[in-house]
């Protein structure tokens, strides 16, 4: 290549970078929102351009997180924007946990509920009922034990009353 082609892409660079710099200096003073697609297009060269040029890079990237202010009152930065959004989506993902958990215990609170109501699970008062068995089967022994003595009296009252029929028909 010769010079003169040389010194020709090195003015068009320099040209190139003073559009970058005027469109960075215009961006700071609307408080316009600097990135590097933005500022591309403001200063009508390529993306690839500014990525070549490191030192452009760095201050489009300093730009872009240094707050703006206007007056008084402080502008919103992408810096701010993004811890803002940083925290939304962690707050997001927490209660996306929380409703995951609390849908794991409705479903396990319903299908209980459901599978008592059937009838097919087990009763929810059993310690209630186990006593209940115990104590009917304690007054089921005494009732057969009754039963028993009551039996034995009625096979002597029958004996006596088949002996006394025998006696009466045999006579004096």
């Amino acid at each position: 290549m010769n010079n003169a082609m040389i010194e020709g892409r090195r003015a068009d660079s320099a040209r190139r970078r003073e559009r970058v710099l005027k469109a960075l200096d215009a961006a700071l003073r609307t408080g316009e929102d600097i990135t590097v697609s933005a500022l591309a297009r403001a200063a009508k060269v390529d993306r690839a351009f500014l990525y070549r040029h490191r030192d452009l890079l760095a201050r489009v990237h300093t730009a872009a997180t240094t707050p703006h202010t206007e007056g008084h009152r402080t502008a919103v930065g992408r810096a701010s924007l993004q811890a803002d959004l940083a925290n939304a989506l962690d707050r997001n993902t927490r209660l996306q946990g929380q409703i995951r958990r609390l849908e794991k215990r409705l479903s396990e609170t319903m299908g209980e509920a459901l599978w008592s109501d059937s009838g097919l699970g087990a009763p929810v008062d059993v310690d209630r009922l186990q006593r209940r068995i115990a104590t009917l089967e304690r007054e089921l022994a005494g009732t057969q034990a009754e039963l028993g003595e009551r039996t034995d009296e009625l096979d002597a009252a029958r004996a006596a009353n088949r002996e006394l029929t025998r006696a009466l028909n045999q006579g004096p």
